[in-house]
């Protein structure tokens, strides 16, 4: 396998799984973060191939503006509407709920934005983990915090928070210290919701080995030169090294993760996570 390999895919219509749920109409909003690109994109066009409307928010306009043409491309039941917005930002995230909540009833939350830097502690750059801090850990706390009151005015009462985390939610390579601290706090926060909610409002969290994304392309070069071999042992020995199943997982298949979550199959994933990583974690050799 070489870069060329892992280069992110586009979603065709019958990648999209659809799921019979009467909750998933026009008239309910789920909010997705990261949605200019990669997996953000790919669960903001699912949820809209599901009928949901969707609020797509990143800080690439032009990302967004990708997004919405896919979609139309795809003829989708749903709409994605573009919001344009700073993660880090809490007056940004104030607005981007409040615009969301005028597309009509927020009942949906994917938190999946994201962020990468390798290096290793000690010269871990802090000004970039506390980027990552707020793009990954705090704004979904906080759009979460916004989020729930809407969940709650809606007809059931009901609504969800699904969170991105990662196999390093579980355990932790070397030189990314940052994304592994985000990743372990997502899971924290999904359970701190599901533990409030009384099954009303629930949050799951989504946990997969390295997916075809932007994010993971970018770090190739970084990776490899960090340990000081190519990008195809990166490649072979970091990303696919301790997984069973040697194929890389598509933007797609998290993104009908997520619907699965929000969907009343669902509805007894309450605080738990979807370990879909292809035996990185739980097995070795």
């Amino acid at each position: 396998m070489s870069q060329n390999q892992v280069t992110p895919p586009t979603v065709s219509r019958d990648d999209i799984h659809t799921v019979d749920d009467e909750s998933f109409t026009d008239r309910n909003v789920c909010l997705v973060t990261g949605a200019g690109s990669g997996i953000g994109r790919a669960t903001a066009l699912v949820a809209a191939g599901n009928g949901l409307t969707v609020a797509a928010t990143d800080i690439d306009e032009d990302g967004l503006a990708g997004t919405i043409e896919h979609g139309e491309e795809l003829a989708l039941e749903g709409d994605i509407e573009p919001i344009v917005g700073n993660l880090t930002d809490d007056g940004d995230l104030e607005r981007i709920v409040e615009e969301a909540a005028g597309l009509g009833v927020i009942k949906y939350l994917a938190n999946v934005a994201g962020m990468q830097h390798i290096d290793a502690v000690e010269n871990f750059p802090m000004e970039t983990y506390d980027r990552m801090h707020r793009v990954m850990l705090r704004a979904p706390l906080y759009l979460s915090k916004l989020c729930i009151p809407h969940f709650q005015e809606t007809e059931d009462g009901r609504g969800c928070v699904g969170n991105m985390s990662s196999v390093h939610g579980h355990y932790v390579t070397s030189d990314k210290v940052g994304y592994n601290v985000a990743k372990f706090g997502l899971r924290g926060l999904t359970q701190s919701i599901a533990a409030e909610g009384e099954g009303n409002i629930r949050s799951f969290s989504i946990s997969t080995g390295y997916v075809k994304t932007p994010l993971v392309t970018a770090q190739l070069e970084d990776t490899a030169e960090q340990r000081g071999i190519s990008v195809d042992e990166v490649i072979q020995d970091v990303m696919l090294g301790q997984s069973r199943v040697t194929e890389m997982m598509e933007p797609v298949d998290v993104g009908n993760l997520f619907v699965l979550g929000f969907s009343d199959l669902g509805r007894h994933l309450d605080g738990g996570d979807l370990l879909f990583d292809g035996g990185m974690t739980l097995t070795y050799e």
